[in-house]
């Protein structure tokens, strides 16, 4: 069958709308692309004024808290971002079992059974080696909670790894409003 020269009545009425209406598409998705890279702009201004440039002038000024004419109230305290990369992520976990903070880490034991095995699939983790079957261990530290450990750990003067952590520590504005 020669489909070329298969010929279709088509409305042009409705493929004149089809077109449109993609066009229409396509203009809304640039428009969107536009505004996603004016969003990105205009938050890394905002994380500038917010991490950089008040902080600094409050320091300046010898100041920590001020208080604005509406009321609202400007403080600058410190902010502790961390996270354990792929390559530091034996020596972290290691170092965390060794200063007794182990079970910050959560382990997650993935089994590989075939079927008619699902028996076998539900005993507990610590028949795993005994029985000799397969598995893959991941071992985690969720983000919020190594967050929360290198805060407390560095407000109380406790030393840390700071690389094992890749701890960064900026000043952040905070305004709250009345």
């Amino acid at each position: 069958m020669d489909f070329e020269n298969i010929s279709v009545n088509i409305d042009e009425t409705k493929v004149g709308k089809i077109s449109q209406k993609c066009e229409e598409l396509q203009n809304l998705e640039r428009e969107i692309s536009n505004k996603k890279k004016e969003l990105s702009e205009i938050e890394e201004k905002a994380n500038d004024l917010q991490e950089r440039v008040i902080p600094n002038l409050m320091q300046e000024a010898g100041v920590s808290l001020i208080k604005l004419s509406d009321g609202s109230t400007v403080e600058v305290k410190p902010s502790i971002k961390s996270s354990i990369t792929l390559d530091n992520a034996e020596k972290a976990y290691s170092w965390l079992r060794e200063k007794g903070f182990g079970d910050l880490i959560k382990n997650t034991l993935t089994a590989s059974f075939n079927k008619e095995e699902d028996a076998k699939a539900s005993e507990l983790m610590r028949l795993f080696e005994e029985k000799g079957y397969s598995y893959q261990r991941k071992e985690k530290v969720e983000p919020m909670t190594l967050k929360a450990f290198v805060s407390e750990q560095i407000q109380s003067g406790k030393e840390i790894p700071m690389d094992l952590f890749s701890v960064y520590i900026t000043n952040k504005t905070k305004i709250t409003k009345k």
